[in-house]
């Protein structure tokens, strides 16, 4: 059995670039409401019906609006923040009711003769169509396209279409602006986000003929949103039409009426703009989100839509994956990798939250997950989203500086989670102790140097965020009498062992960090020196990277995840029912914390990011031992293990990984989705088929490649961007080809450790060797991914 229980139905259609779902499934508006969800990183809308009824989730999200709560301890401690930061649901400009001759339309009554909504990856819009019968018998078909533009930053646009089927027929689209909606009760699971009443007090609203304005306030962070809406409405010539405007001060509505003979249309195309800031004035704010108005009307709609398919297909040229053999993880890499961009595409230095925009799961926070999941994915294929988020970090330096002088360390600490830079966990050995999300971050500034070579970057932001952090370790690590370098008292990726000793991961991560921070110094001595690094401090960070301490358990053969962990209690994991998992939910953190159980791929996931620390050998030993262990509590191991198992020769149980990873939110695998998707799983599935079967890896800016396929899958293709240029890998197995498609370029890269030079426009075809001898492996008992072919 798997540990994500039985299959959940697919209300979707398997097909290449759209997720189609035909009929409407209430029971499950929620969960699609979060997959049809729209965002450019700065606005986000959920996939929530156009009436606006039944909903199960709603929600509009602007980044970075959030609204303060308290933290409660029962015990209060030294440096435990004091106030907790939670994503709201800003003003809803989605909202379009329709009314046939008086009659709401309203899915729920009448008769729903069809209803198809489909996300179109292509095109980045949300379509519906739907055909509808009144209580009275009359029939109306509406069509609505939907997007939110990823050229206009504070736009999203609705095409409303309605049109009279069997006789002559009086509508009325009702347009609106709603604030303070009513949320539904959020559950006891501790991931589930908090729900805040009533978070915005109004301050003004203003109409002036179809366009409606709302100004609101956040009551504790004092954050004021702005949002404003106009409208175009077309009719058949000789139709008589009639508007009317109005305004509260939490909702604003434009009515559109008109009677229409058979075949008649009337189409309404709504263009909302959102502005806000927790810096400006009122009368800054007024002017912001009409100006966005502007700009987008002046584009029109049909400028809107080239807009968006031109942006798309620039980011697939680059981006795509193609799978031939599996049509439907074909559809799911296409739907992660368009989740991921509409997460970070126009975030514009600020954060890209574990959910993204698409709901308020973890209150909207960023975590560690961005760094080591999502911005490898964005740096090689959409490299300015991975630097804007990046700069995001550096702008929370202040924040992380005065952290970490509250935990009496050096350099900076960055929060474990947050969403304005300031720590916002109350659970400190799994918040505070994962001091490895400052490696995380500087793990990211790497990757992004090596695969771009911005050096504006690197004297603005990449080199300080690497001395800061460098810093920290310095502080943080100790020698010992044997004089090897320690990170003690400290929390890996595993969530289920804290405030451990040597976590492995961890201190190779930090190792990076301080090695990469001397080589930048010294790279760039002026900025170095404006920061005050000195040669001494640059001597001290290779010392200790040069004497890291990595615990290896000798008898067993395997590294430790951090020392000792080899000798911990095994889990009782045959008499752990299903019902059970996830453990935090069902057991004490103090027996998980004693016992060999991992959440999520810890030491494994170290021979991902680091695998030039490890043998073969000792990958596929380690790879062995912690299979038998990990439970996959978290969304975030699938993707790891897929890695890990394709490059060790387990290729039928890296596609099972792959497919875990990749069907999170198609399948509903956690059952969870409805609060969001899970954005760096989204990216996982790119990762376990391009790291994973393709088996790439960028080690200081060279390209690494070693693609082996399993049965089931005939062919790979995936695209991405390295230093300016454009490369394709393509595999059936058997052979790859690598073509670089830029004119007059050349590139350097490695094939199962032969070194290739490929040169523009001449392809370059060679064998793929036999995969080594997969290791023996288990999992636990009842924790075994299922086959591809079981879903």
């Amino acid at each position: 059995m798997s540990d994500l229980g039985t299959t959940p139905a697919s209300p979707f259609e398997v097909e290449p670039w759209v997720v189609r779902e035909r009929g409407l499934h209430i029971d499950m508006l929620a969960r699609t409401e979060s997959v049809f969800a729209l965002s450019n990183g700065h606005v986000g809308l959920r996939g929530n019906l156009d009436e606006g009824e039944p909903h199960g989730l709603p929600g509009t999200y602007l980044n970075s609006v959030y609204e303060k709560r308290p933290l409660p301890y029962a015990e209060a401690g030294y440096s435990y923040p004091e106030s907790g930061q939670t994503v709201i649901d800003v003003t809803n400009g989605k909202i379009i009711r329709l009314l046939v001759d008086d009659e709401p339309f309203d899915v729920r009554y009448g008769a729903l003769l069809q209803h198809d909504r489909t996300l179109d990856m292509r095109a980045g819009t949300l379509c519906r169509e739907v055909r509808w019968r009144s209580p009275a018998e009359r029939v109306v078909d509406v069509k609505t396209t939907r997007l939110v533009s990823l050229t206009h930053r504070s736009v999203a646009a609705i095409c409303y279409e309605v049109t009279a089927v069997d006789a002559p027929t009086r509508v009325v689209l009702q347009s609106e602006l709603v604030a303070n909606e009513d949320l539904p009760s959020a559950s006891g699971d501790p991931r589930v986000s908090a729900v805040l009443k009533a978070p915005l007090e109004p301050i003004e609203h203003d109409v002036a003929g179809m366009r409606i304005q709302l100004l609101h306030r956040t009551r504790n962070s004092g954050i004021g949103v702005a949002a404003a809406a106009d409208h175009v409405v077309e009719v058949p010539d000789g139709v008589s039409l009639r508007t009317a405007s109005e305004a509260r001060p939490d909702w604003g509505r434009v009515t559109v009426s008109a009677v229409l003979q058979p075949g008649q249309t009337l189409r309404l195309v709504k263009f909302i703009s959102y502005g806000w800031s927790a810096l400006r004035s009122t009368p800054a704010l007024r002017d912001q989100a009409p100006a966005g108005l502007t700009g987008a009307m002046l584009t029109g709609w049909n400028g809107l839509l080239a807009d968006q398919r031109a942006y798309l297909d620039e980011f697939w040229d680059g981006a795509d994956v193609q799978v031939e053999g599996d049509d439907e993880l074909q559809q799911a890499v296409r739907f992660a990798l368009f989740h991921v961009l509409q997460a970070g595409a126009r975030a514009e230095e600020r954060p890209i939250a574990a959910k993204g925009m698409t709901g308020p799961g973890y209150d909207g926070h960023c975590f560690w997950d961005t760094e080591t999941f999502v911005l490898p994915v964005l740096v090689h294929t959409w490299p300015s989203a991975a630097a804007d988020a990046l700069r995001w970090r550096h702008g929370t330096l202040d924040a992380a500086r005065r952290r970490a002088a509250q935990l009496g360390l050096p350099g900076a600490t960055f929060p474990w989670r947050t969403i304005n830079g300031e720590e916002c966990s109350g659970y400190w050995p799994a918040g505070t102790a994962a001091f490895h999300i400052n490696a995380d971050i500087a793990d990211a500034v790497i990757r992004y140097h090596d695969a771009v070579h911005d050096e504006t970057f690197a004297k603005d932001c990449g080199l300080e965020l690497l001395i800061e952090t460098a810093r920290l370790w310095r502080g943080l690590g100790h020698f010992d009498i044997f004089g090897r370098w320690r990170i003690d008292g400290v929390t890996g990726p595993d969530e289920y062992s804290a405030v451990a000793d040597c976590n492995v991961y961890t201190s190779l991560m930090a190792q990076r960090n301080l090695r990469a921070a001397a080589n930048a110094a010294m790279r760039l001595p002026d900025v170095a020196e404006t920061l005050e690094v000195t040669e001494e401090e640059m001597a001290a960070w290779r010392k200790c990277a040069d004497a890291v301490y990595l615990p290896y358990d000798e008898v067993l053969g395997v590294h430790e995840q951090s020392e000792g962990f080899t000798r911990h209690a095994s889990w009782d994991f045959s008499g752990t029912a299903e019902k059970d998992y996830p453990l935090m939910l069902h057991h004490h953190y103090f027996d998980l914390y004693r016992r060999q159980v991992i959440k999520q791929a810890d030491l494994v996931l170290a021979m991902q990011m680091r695998g030039d620390a490890f043998t073969p050998e000792q990958k596929a030993r380690n790879f062995a031992y912690y299979e038998q262990f990990t439970v996959r509590d978290s969304s975030l191991s699938a993707c790891t293990q897929a890695v890990l198992a394709a490059e060790v020769g387990c290729l039928d149980l890296a596609y099972a990984y792959v497919a875990e990873a990749a069907f999170m939110d198609l399948h509903d695998l956690e059952h969870n989705t409805r609060d969001g998707l899970h954005i760096a799983s989204l990216a996982g599935a790119w990762s376990a088929l391009v790291a994973g079967f393709g088996g790439m890896r960028d080690y200081e800016g060279v390209l690494v490649f070693a693609p082996r396929l399993p049965e089931g899958l005939t062919g790979l293709t995936f695209s991405i961007r390295h230093r300016g240029k454009r490369l394709k890998v393509t595999t059936d197995g058997n052979e790859v080809t690598y073509t670089l498609s830029d004119h007059g370029s050349s590139i350097d890269l490695i094939h199962h450790g032969e070194r290739l030079t490929l040169e523009s426009g001449v392809p370059v075809t060679v064998p793929v060797p036999p995969a080594p001898v997969a290791p023996i492996v288990q999992q636990p008992v009842g924790r075994a991914p299922r086959p591809r072919k079981a879903y």
